[in-house]
């Protein structure tokens, strides 16, 4: 009876650290989603683009199979290549995540350019204008391109998380990364299809709804979803400066360069105390953030020659049928 009594006390201390370890992995895969913001938000943005001109019965199955796609990308690809690294080459992590924060700069600086009519953006892909007609083929070719895209989203992602993660063994880092993968993809490809699905949403409930209320309710919300989806590009190519901004000056720190970091910061502490006390966090995040944004754009701005006249090219005959 006590070695019963013991083996009981044994599993329950054994479920105690699993629970714990649970507990850390999502903690640490939710702390490490967060530093990730500006690729999530653009990942965000850029989907809808993938299934639009479809049939309303197409788009849910098209995302389903993007978001697939993406969890194959980040859990068979992206995540042992990031614990390689981290268990055996973790100086390389640091490059590697500029380089990211560099793509983030250029992307978003580049969709400004396009705005201002400084760059042609994407526009001069000289097989963009391609007319297929078979449905199938162009879901395929659709498809097949949002999952290309996400897979250099999710390596920012994955980047940009796995070096968020607090030193540990080798299967929490494992475990938090694939939370990471699931938390993050389920999160993106969720609101994709939210978002893809409101204007039907509302004009059901403008064309069918009993009350005059939900018939408004639904009228406004197939007006506002063309606004939003602008407001959702906007707020993710800002996302994506003041992110790969960020990662340039924290690289740079890493690599012994340290003076635009403390700059910065000095700057935020300065404005922060000019304001109210309760105020002066939000106000020392809100300067940090804008100045890293800025950063982020010339740096992209300056980048974009490079991306579009070198890099682009390169890709688009690597990659191209």
């Amino acid at each position: 009876m006590s070695g019963l009594i013991a083996l009981l006390d044994d599993v329950a201390a054994i479920a105690k650290v699993a629970a714990a370890s649970v507990d850390d992995v999502i903690g640490q895969a939710t702390k490490a989603s967060a530093k990730a913001a500006g690729a999530v938000i653009d990942d965000a943005a850029v989907t809808p683009k993938y299934v639009h001109g479809f049939e309303a019965k197409r788009e849910l199955p098209i995302i389903w199979r993007i978001t697939k796609g993406s969890l194959r990308n980040k859990l068979l690809f992206l995540l042992p290549a990031g614990l390689l690294l981290s268990n055996f080459a973790p100086w390389a992590i640091a490059p590697l995540l500029m380089l990211g924060g560099a793509y983030l700069c250029f992307e978003g600086a580049e969709k400004v350019a396009y705005v201002l009519g400084w760059s042609q953006g994407h526009e001069d892909h000289p097989h963009k204008e391609t007319t297929i007609s078979d449905p199938a083929a162009l879901e395929e070719e659709k498809a097949v391109g949002a999952i290309k895209t996400d897979f250099i989203l999710s390596a920012e992602i994955m980047t940009i998380s796995l070096a968020a993660i607090p030193v540990s063994n080798f299967w929490m880092e494992a475990a938090t990364l694939a939370a990471v993968a699931v938390m993050i993809t389920v999160a993106v490809y969720g609101s994709v299809a939210l978002i893809v699905k409101m204007d039907d949403l509302g004009l059901a409930m403008a064309n069918h709804g009993r009350l005059s209320l939900t018939r408004n309710l639904g009228g406004g919300l197939v007006k506002a979803m063309p606004g939003f989806l602008r407001l959702l590009t906007v707020v993710g190519t800002a996302a994506m400066l003041w992110v790969g901004g960020s990662i340039i000056v924290h690289g740079l720190e890493e690599l012994g360069f340290a003076a635009p970091a403390h700059i910065i910061h000095d700057v935020a502490a300065a404005v922060g105390h000019t304001v109210p006390e309760g105020w002066t966090g939000a106000v020392e995040w809100f300067v940090k953030a804008a100045i890293d944004g800025v950063l982020g754009l010339i740096l992209g701005m300056i980048l974009i020659p490079l991306g579009e006249k070198i890099v682009t090219p390169l890709w688009r005959k690597v990659f191209s049928k």
